[in-house]
């Protein structure tokens, strides 16, 4: 039998976990539109401004070869998870002080839309 306590942290828990943005069910059809607006300076193979961002879930931050990165990113000693990667993308400069990354995606759809295409270039 289950009792109105067990009942209500059951209800609760469920409340929380449906109102969390699920990184793992970002769409990268549509985080590939999404990410469009980040390849002015990024592209998944070579960026002009920006380090490539093919592979990046799961590398070192600041390990792309060919890219000249803040000495901020390449001490940061963070690994590019999803959970990672939404912190950064939400507010570089507060998830890695003295990145050389200004941009921000305040929107958490369109971050995990963003990583799971990421996700997806390899």
């Amino acid at each position: 039998m289950t009792t109105p306590r067990i009942a209500a942290a059951l209800v609760a828990a469920a409340l929380a976990a449906a109102a969390t943005p699920a990184l793992a069910a970002g769409d990268a059809v549509r985080g590939k539109v999404v990410f469009a607006r980040c390849s002015t300076c990024h592209k998944p193979a070579t960026g002009p401004m920006g380090p490539s961002l093919n592979g990046v879930v799961g590398r070192k931050a600041g390990a792309a070869p060919g890219f000249r990165y803040s000495k901020a990113m390449s001490a940061s000693g963070k690994t590019w998870s999803a959970g990672e990667l939404d912190a950064f993308l939400a507010a570089p400069g507060k998830a890695v002080p003295g990145t050389s990354m200004f941009i921000n995606l305040a929107d958490p759809k369109d971050r995990a839309d963003v990583i799971a295409y990421l996700a997806s270039v390899k």
